[in-house]
C-alpha cells in the first residue's frame, strides 16, 4: 500500500493526503454521535498540541524550502520569504475580518461558524498540496516524509475544528445528524485546494518559493489568531506544555525523516 502511494503522480498524492485531512474533520465532527459536553481539557489540549506541530511543520516543511529554493533560483530570499509569508497571513486576517463583519447583521449563527472554520481550511488544504508539488523538484528540506507529516499535522487539527463547529449546532438545538453534516462540510474544500495547489506548482516553478512561504504564513495565522487563543480561554497551563511537545514531536520527525 506505501509503495503505491510512493509511486503515485504528486497530485494524486496530495489529493488523498487532503481527503485524509477532511477525513479527520469528519471524525471530529462525529462527536456529536459520542457526547454532548466534550471535556474541556482535552480540547484545550489537542488545540495546544496542534498549533505546536503546524507551528514546527511551517517552518521545516513550507519556509526553509521556500527560502532555499528562491537562493536557486536567482531570487532575493530574504524578500521572497517575507512578503509571501506576510501576504498569507494578511488573506487569512482579511478574511476574518469580512467573515466577522458580514455576521453581525445574520441570525444563523451556523453559517458563520462554519464559513469562518471553512476560510481556514484553504490554506491548509492548499499548504498539503504545495508541499507534495514541491516534490517533483527534489528539494532537500521537500520530502514525502515531510510532506505527510505536514498532513498529519493539519488532520490532528482539523479533528477538534469540526468538533468546534458540529457541537455547537448541537447545543443549539440541530439535530445530530444535520451538525455532523455542517461539522464535516467545512474541510471539504481542503482536498479541492490541495488539488490546486499541486497543480500550480508543477506548472510554474517559479510560483513555488511565494507559495511555501504563503502558505507558511498562511498557517501561523490561524495558529496566532484561532488555535492558540481558543486553547488558553480556561487558563489551563497544560495547554502550552501540549504546544511545546507537538512542536518538538513534529521537528524531531521532520528532522529524523527526511
Amino acid at each position: 500500500m506505501l509503495d503505491f502511494f510512493i509511486q503515485l503522480p504528486h497530485v494524486w498524492q496530495a489529493l488523498i493526503a487532503t481527503l485524509f485531512t477532511w477525513g479527520v474533520t469528519a471524525a471530529g465532527a462525529a462527536a456529536v454521535f459520542l457526547f454532548r459536553h466534550p471535556g474541556k481539557a482535552l480540547l484545550d489540549g489537542m488545540l495546544g498540541f496542534s498549533a505546536g506541530v503546524m507551528t514546527a511543520a511551517s517552518f521545516w516543511s513550507l519556509l526553509a524550502p521556500g527560502i532555499e529554493l528562491a537562493a536557486s533560483l536567482g531570487m532575493t530570499a530574504w524578500l521572497v520569504a517575507a512578503a509571501g509569508f506576510l501576504a498569507g497571513g494578511a488573506i487569512v486576517i482579511c478574511g476574518n475580518c469580512f467573515y466577522s463583519r458580514a455576521g453581525k447583521g445574520l441570525h444563523r449563527r451556523s453559517a458563520l461558524l462554519v464559513s469562518a472554520i471553512t476560510l481556514h481550511n484553504i490554506p491548509e488544504g492548499m499548504a498539503v498540496g504545495v508541499a507534495f508539488g514541491a516534490l517533483a523538484y527534489g528539494l532537500d528540506g521537500a520530502t514525502l516524509s515531510a510532506a505527510c507529516l505536514l498532513a498529519l499535522g493539519i488532520g490532528l487539527q482539523n479533528f477538534p475544528e469540526g468538533s468546534a463547529v458540529a457541537l455547537p449546532l448541537l447545543r443549539d438545538g440541530c439535530p445530530r445528524g444535520r451538525a455532523f453534516f455542517f461539522g464535516q462540510l467545512s474541510g471539504i474544500v481542503e482536498p479541492i485546494a490541495g488539488v490546486i495547489g499541486a497543480r500550480l506548482v508543477l506548472r510554474a516553478r517559479l510560483l513555488l518559493p511565494w507559495m511555501l512561504c504563503f502558505a507558511a504564513g498562511a498557517m501561523i495565522c490561524v495558529v496566532c489568531d484561532e488555535l492558540i487563543p481558543e486553547s488558553r480561554k480556561s487558563g489551563r497551563s497544560m495547554t502550552a506544555l501540549c504546544t511545546l511537545f507537538g512542536f518538538a514531536l513534529m521537528m524531531v520527525l521532520d528532522v529524523a525523516l527526511a
